[in-house]
């Protein structure tokens, strides 16, 4: 079964679906009212996300064990936890929020 990515204004989502009716379908379900910006099939059955892309790799410190650790600790309330990340590695609130919410959709 095909991968795809369609975004919403204001999703991405990655989806396995048959084709690209049963992916608008997905969307539909999970977001109902969102209109579909963009689909795009993916080559391959795999997604990955660049940390360098997002900008995560020039710290000595693994910012996704930092994020998840503040997450934790703000029981999953981003904002505590960006203040938190802010306050243990000294980062700005920019850099910050990148690293809270990619760790977020992670899953954390």
């Amino acid at each position: 079964m095909p991968l795809f990515e369609i975004e919403t204004s204001a999703h991405i989502i990655i989806s396995w679906a048959a084709d690209e009716q049963a992916a608008a379908a997905v969307v539909e379900d999970a977001y109902p009212g969102e209109r579909v910006v963009r689909m795009t099939r993916r080559p391959r059955d795999t997604w990955v996300i660049s940390k360098s892309a997002l900008g995560l790799t020039t710290s000595r410190a693994d910012p996704c064990h930092t994020a998840r650790e503040c997450l934790a600790k703000a029981a999953g309330d981003k904002l505590h936890a960006i203040r938190l990340y802010m306050h243990e590695t000294g980062d700005d609130l920019e850099r910050a929020r990148k690293v809270i919410e990619s760790n977020m959709v992670m899953g954390w």
